[in-house]
């Protein structure tokens, strides 16, 4: 069997009992053995300014080192004010420097996003979408993932995803493996 596919989870949700980290364990838990899925906090990402460049933080020098370790990139988010969390976009940020190659380029990537109401966070979601097609990641088109009234698709302690969550979830990252392994980008000579 192939190595499998190191993958990068970022949560957009700082909380750590939130709707959004619920679904990012779900989705880890129902991977495929062709995936290796983990979490990279981003929480302690000071915020970007070019100021911090020629010293970046620890924090900083850390997640960008666990994306160019990674082969695709699963983002899991709320949408805060119909877009991107601030962490999340701050962490975008922060792993797109330095300028070409940003460590996130031909990285393939999904984004699911939940929301408590209806819409799914499709705002927040695009808006990503937006920035990830800027940094050259391939996102991955179908199934698309707008998750509206999450705190329904748990049982009543909100950890184990019901029958019907669960053939979703494992229909997006079984999706998102194959999305991987298909647009994974090529190492580079120097890797």
């Amino acid at each position: 069997m192939a190595k499998p596919l190191n993958v990068l989870v970022l949560v957009g949700s700082l909380r750590k009992d939130s709707h959004t980290r619920r679904i990012a364990r779900a989705l880890i838990a129902l991977a495929p053995p062709s995936l290796a899925c983990r979490i990279a906090e981003i929480g302690d990402l000071p915020l970007y300014t070019e100021d911090l460049d020629a010293d970046p933080p620890a924090a900083w020098t850390r997640f960008r080192e666990e994306i160019r370790a990674a082969d695709a990139v699963l983002i899991t988010t709320p949408e805060y004010n119909r877009s991107v969390p601030g962490a999340l976009k701050n962490a975008i940020d922060v792993g797109s420097r330095p300028d070409y190659p940003s460590p996130w380029d031909g990285l393939p990537a999904a984004v699911v996003s939940v929301s408590p109401y209806k819409l799914g966070g499709f705002g927040a979601n695009h808006h990503i979408r937006q920035s990830l097609v800027f940094l050259n990641m391939p996102v991955m088109q179908q199934p698309e993932a707008y998750i509206g009234d999450a705190a329904a698709m748990f049982d009543g302690q909100g950890e184990t995803p019901t029958a019907e969550a669960r053939g979703f979830l494992e229909h997006v990252i079984r999706s998102f493996a194959a999305w991987a392994a298909k647009t994974r980008r090529t190492p580079s000579p120097a890797s």
